[in-house]
């Protein structure tokens, strides 16, 4: 196998490949409008190609293009040798689109709607390996409608390889023309022509800056098709720029290179399809992440909200917490003497009423003092049920109905700005929400005291490091230290050597009194190091709960639909950069020009 025909095969197994994934994208069925019109699209242009793989080895149709006067009929007659259509340069004379076949041509197999044309069969060298097609004039003063010139022109283009674009001195900036040619050149080859050379001065220059910004340009033809006409006849050959132009149909658009030729334009019409998708998809992009904006936005407010007030309930119990955070972090330093000031610190309601025990007289006291205990014993155990009932409160709290539906009312908003199916956000309905609510609900209750030691005891273990321990001791005992150097100073060396009387009783009553008022200073910043890292901790499993409630989302539907449309745009982008790099990699004729940014508006319009 030669090295042409492999690299034929390779660039065959690329569009098969690019087939395959345009297919496989398109087959899935999405609620965003812009991404449901591509698909459909890709749906459209799907069918087309397996139109032009099947008219791969036909002869290539090649239809003329121009507006009225600009010689197209002329030119047909000149490249066939003989008169066979129609011709005339101020009023339109094709009204019917002629095919102009060979005699041995059978028709049926380029796919044509033949019932639309007026057939002719000319036995000529150019029809040997293409048709032509004499088309109707698109500057028409009538407008599309069933039945129309125009409606005709739109209908039969799609099926055409070889668009030769015919104009003059006095039309090639006809507006009307070329935004028809913006339509018909998708996925053609173009040909650019100025005709009447034998009236008109050559304005090629000028005409081909007017086209370098839409269309690849390689040769612009100017051509006498009169002269041409009467040559043949004549048994001359054509001279000039129509011996070019009928070699190149002759010879350049050969056999040999048809497959070339439609394998060209299938690509660019791929190309144009699916830059017209990712223009369509860009342009209503910002609004999907306006809604994932709003969607992240709306799910902070309501958490946020939700863990301020299961914050607030659940330090509603902190005094117990508290309590139980000492005894954690007094066992866990043992007997050492800050901690005992500590344990004297938790337990000292329980230290007034024994002592109060001693001062009792009569049974009368006895009996009011068991009652105070009692009562302090009851207060103690409805506290713990109070904060248990306070966790069933936290587990069963919900967002506020109200809060939900302005959620709702504002995301439905960003979902129809977005063109997204408004249904997405009615399935996200509040009963879905409390059931979400419900599952968090039984997962809380299920570990809920857990919840809280396992916080109680991370705490403490932040808190009970040995530096730490060690600072508090020595700031405890500093004090002790120096009230026993003070004594000892006093008794042993300043009264006998300097004389000094003994320390009286006040001196101990300050140095007591201070003695209690520095261990409460420590306690009070010990305390207050605690309850700070156990109101972290409760914010913390307060922000947890919350967005347990919200783990999948406040509008879970909506949410995978945006991620689904980001998945199936960078899909999207991947193909078209795949057939970017196809599309320049792929052999087409140097001599035939081609649309290089067809507008996005009408890219639709070009193919069926």
């Amino acid at each position: 196998m030669s090295v042409p025909e492999l690299a034929h095969l390779e660039m065959l197994a690329q569009v098969d490949e690019l087939a395959g994934r345009l297919s496989r994208w398109a087959e899935d069925e999405t609620p965003w409008e812009p991404l449901s019109r591509g698909r459909a699209l890709v749906r459209r242009l799907l069918s087309r190609m397996e139109t032009l793989r099947l008219r791969l080895e036909a002869p290539l149709v090649v239809a003329t293009f121009g507006g009225t006067g600009t010689g197209k009929s002329t030119m047909v007659n000149a490249l066939v040798g003989r008169e066979c259509t129609r011709s005339g340069r101020q009023r339109p004379t094709t009204t019917r689109p002629v095919l102009i076949v060979h005699p041995t041509m059978q028709i049926d197999a380029l796919g044509l709607p033949t019932d639309e044309f007026e057939v002719v069969r000319v036995d000529s060298p150019v029809l040997r390996d293409v048709v032509i097609v004499d088309c109707p004039d698109p500057d028409t003063s009538e407008a599309e409608t069933p039945g129309s010139n125009l409606e005709r022109l739109h209908r039969l283009l799609p099926y055409c390889d070889v668009l030769i674009y015919t104009s003059t001195q006095q039309k090639y900036r006809s507006s009307r023309v070329v935004e028809e040619l913006s339509q018909a050149s998708t996925g053609c080859r173009l040909i650019f022509v100025q005709t009447h050379a034998d009236l008109d001065t050559d304005v090629r220059d000028d005409w081909r800056r007017q086209l370098d910004p839409h269309y690849r340009v390689p040769d612009v033809f100017f051509v006498d098709s009169l002269r041409a006409l009467r040559e043949q006849q004549a048994g001359q050959r054509p001279s000039g720029d129509f011996a070019r132009l009928q070699d190149l149909l002759t010879t350049q658009l050969a056999a040999s290179q048809r497959v070339q030729v439609r394998r060209a334009n299938l690509v660019d019409l791929i190309h144009a399809a699916l830059e017209h998708c990712r223009h369509d998809l860009a342009s209503h992009w910002p609004a999907v992440e306006q809604l994932e904006a709003a969607l992240d936005e709306q799910r902070r407010k309501l958490t946020k909200s939700m863990s301020d007030q299961l914050r607030d309930e659940l330090l509603l119990s902190r005094n117990l917490w508290e309590r139980r955070l000492l005894e954690s972090v007094t066992q866990t330093w043992g007997l050492s003497p800050f901690s005992s000031v500590l344990r004297f610190y938790n337990g000292l309601g329980s230290f007034i009423a024994s002592m109060s025990l001693y001062r009792a007289r009569n049974s009368a006291q006895m009996a009011l003092i068991g009652a105070v205990q009692g009562a302090r014993w009851v207060y103690s155990r409805h506290e713990e049920q109070s904060a248990e009932d306070r966790l069933a409160r936290v587990a069963t709290m919900s967002f506020d109905d109200d809060a939900l539906r302005e959620a709702q009312f504002v995301i439905a908003g960003y979902a129809r700005t977005a063109k997204l199916d408004p249904e997405l956000v009615e399935q996200s309905s509040l009963d879905a929400m409390r059931d979400q609510a419900a599952r968090v609900e039984g997962q809380f209750l299920g570990d809920a005291s857990r919840r809280i030691d396992s916080v109680i005891g991370q705490v403490a273990t932040r808190n009970t490091g040995r530096l730490t321990q060690a600072w508090y001791e020595v700031l405890l005992l500093a004090y002790v230290g120096f009230v026993l150097y003070r004594v000892g100073r006093n008794f042993f060396y300043d009264s006998f050597v300097n004389r000094v009387p003994h320390l009286t009783i006040d001196f101990y009553t300050s140095a007591g009194v201070f003695f209690v008022l520095w261990s409460g200073v420590l306690v009070m910043a010990f305390t207050r190091r605690l309850r700070r890292g156990l109101q972290t901790r409760v914010e913390q499993l307060a922000e947890e709960l919350a967005g347990g409630r919200m783990a999948h989302g406040l509008f879970p539907q909506l949410e995978k639909a945006c991620h689904d449309i980001d998945v199936e745009r960078n899909r999207l982008e991947a193909i078209a950069d795949s057939t970017t790099d196809l599309r320049a990699r792929i052999a087409r004729a140097p001599t035939l020009g081609s649309a290089i940014a067809p507008r996005m508006d009408t890219v639709t319009a070009g193919k069926p």
